[in-house]
């Protein structure tokens, strides 16, 4: 088994795009950040949702563990509850099929007069042939399995979703942090320009341009916080609640899952939620197929009785047989549909397996790629651009380079750190997809991996 892949659950819907503009006078720069990829957040500093929650409890004294925040999603998450009474629903079918058909208790009166007047009672007992109740009986339970499936395959794509989710969070409280640095550097050189043009080094219009500078960050810092509030309302919306409480996050959005082999990946697909979906469904319809054809044979109803005459003053016992003739509905059409059906699943299930060993493939190709994206950010970009922003500033503090240098400096740093943190919340999709299309077997190492 390999570590460090997610469960099923694809978040399509934190994929949005959000610009941020850092102005500086006549040259704006332009920082692009993905709203998407940084929908999460460190687990440094307190997240502040701030309302008591509705439904599952957490203890803002705490931090909040991914393993945790699965826990309670299962727990209070409707979906999860809804397809557990589905389940627990098909014991009733069950339990119904195994039942046996009613008697019948049948009463006649023949002539109206005291004297000559028959009267009968009789008991009918209808009696099941060609195997109709051990049919029925068996294809409710397949139903059972069908949604034990779908449970086991939600609860998968709940777990996926939470991961997501939960890397969402930090990679926005990432983000987060980042424009408070922002923010922090442009307020220094605003001070450190305010300074040189009191002293008569620079052009008042250099402190124009820092001030300028300054304010586009801030706005930065502001939209930064917004997406941050808003990933935690996706995270604490999967977990049953309405309004987020004030708690930590455990971990960090670095924190990357490991990239398993394809030849590791591939053994798995058969023991998938979808495919292991799509085979019950299989054996469900070959159950149906049975019960029709059980049903071309006609049952048997046996009667018994006795009759009362008045006019002889005799009581007469009454024994019967009852058999319907199959000459006209042979129950043709019905099984026909159902063998139809049966070859539909089939068919199904083929497609299944091989879009599943498609998209498996893909996803962890997409892990794989990011992961070597991040690899090279953080040996070679990052420490580059860093190296070049810190050179700058200290240059520009003793006068030897200008401002607009330090301005290009700060550009190129912030735009490789932005592109490291949208690398790092696509990593986490990804691996989120491996996890949701594969299943529950994974999350042993995604817990193991990321706390």
């Amino acid at each position: 088994m390999f570590k460090g892949i997610y469960l099923q659950g694809k978040p399509h819907a934190w994929r949005g795009r959000t610009k941020f503009r850092l102005a500086a006078g006549a040259a704006a720069i332009l920082l692009t950040f993905s709203g998407g990829a940084f929908s999460q957040g460190t687990s440094q500093g307190p997240v502040v949702g701030a309302q008591e929650p509705q439904t599952v409890a957490v203890s803002p004294a705490g931090p909040l563990s991914l393993a945790k925040a699965i826990e309670l999603a299962l727990e209070g998450n409707p979906e999860v509850a809804a397809a557990t009474r589905q389940l627990e629903a098909t014991e009733g079918q069950i339990l119904q099929g195994r039942s046996r058909p009613n008697p019948e208790l049948a009463y006649s009166l023949e002539d109206a007069r005291s004297k000559t007047r028959t009267q009968s009672w009789q008991l009918n007992l209808p009696v099941e042939l060609g195997g109709k109740r051990a049919a029925r009986t068996k294809a409710a339970e397949k139903s059972r399995e069908q949604a034990a499936a779908q449970l086991a395959e939600l609860k998968g794509t709940v777990r996926a979703n939470v991961a997501a989710a939960y890397f969402d969070v930090l990679t926005a409280q990432e983000r987060l942090a980042l424009a408070k640095d922002s923010v922090a550097l442009a307020k220094s050189s605003t001070d450190t320009v305010a300074k040189r043009v009191a002293a008569g080094k620079v052009s008042p219009v250099e402190e124009s341009k820092a001030r300028v500078a300054e304010a586009g960050v801030r706005v930065e810092l502001a939209q930064a916080a917004s997406e941050q509030r808003n990933a935690l309302s996706r995270l604490f919306a999967l977990l049953g609640q309405i309004n987020a409480p004030f708690t930590v996050l455990e971990g960090k959005a670095e924190n990357l899952p490991a990239v398993p082999p394809l030849a590791d990946l591939q053994p798995l697909i058969s023991s998938s939620p979808g495919v292991v979906l799509a085979r019950i469904e299989v054996d469900r319809r070959q159950a149906l197929t049975e019960l029709e054809q059980s049903k071309r044979v006609p049952d048997v109803t046996v009667s018994v009785g006795m009759q009362r005459s008045n006019e002889t003053q005799r009581n007469v016992l009454l024994f019967g047989v009852s058999v319907p003739l199959p000459v006209f509905d042979r129950n043709q059409g019905n099984l026909l549909e159902a063998l139809k059906l049966e070859d539909k699943a089939r068919d199904e299930l083929q497609g299944a397996t091989v879009r599943l060993h498609s998209e498996v493939a893909q996803a962890r190709e997409r892990l794989s790629t990011i992961t070597a994206e991040i690899q090279s950010l953080q040996q070679d970009v990052l420490p580059g651009a860093k190296s070049a922003y810190d050179a700058a500033t200290i240059g520009f503090e003793n006068g030897k380079f200008n401002f607009l240098e330090v301005l290009d400096a700060q550009r190129t740093y912030f735009t490789a750190k932005s592109q490291y943190l949208k690398a790092l919340g696509e990593a986490h999709r990804a691996a989120a997809d491996v996890d949701r299309l594969l299943g529950a077997s994974t999350v042993s190492g995604l817990i193991a991996t990321h706390n």
